[in-house]
Order: structure tokens, then C-alpha cells, then sequence
């Protein structure tokens, strides 16, 4: 994870988002722990052995690109 951060900035991107299922709690922590926050959840958004699973929705804003 700290690659693909390291990788966007230089790339010049601002902002990254993540979608996970809400049980992946561990994916949740970890996302949390690199400076991401939860900012909503996608309703059904993801179809998942037939069945609509709702997504957390996370996202990282960049301390070093775009704060001008």
C-alpha cells in the first residue's frame, strides 16, 4: 500500500479511493492506518456470487500533491 501512495504522488495524483466489503475488517484497518478515511457506503454496488453486497467507500487525499 505505501508503494501505490508513494507511486501516486509522484504520478502527481491527489486522491485515492478504495472500495471494501464491510466485514474486510482488516482491509478497513489497514487502509485506516495509511491515512485513508471512510467517507460513505456504496449501496449494492458490487455483485458478488449473484448476490448486490453493499462497499465501504475510502478515500486518501495526498499531503504533499495538490495543497496549493
Amino acid at each position: 500500500m505505501k508503494q501505490l501512495i508513494e507511486e501516486s504522488e509522484r504520478a502527481g495524483i491527489w486522491s485515492l479511493m478504495s472500495g471494501v466489503f464491510p466485514e474486510n475488517e482488516v482491509s478497513i484497518y489497514i487502509h485506516l492506518k495509511e491515512g485513508f478515511r471512510i467517507v460513505g457506503t456504496r449501496e449494492k454496488i458490487a455483485k458478488l456470487h449473484g448476490v448486490w453486497r453493499d462497499t465501504v467507500l475510502l478515500q486518501r487525499r495526498s499531503t504533499i500533491v495538490g495543497i496549493d
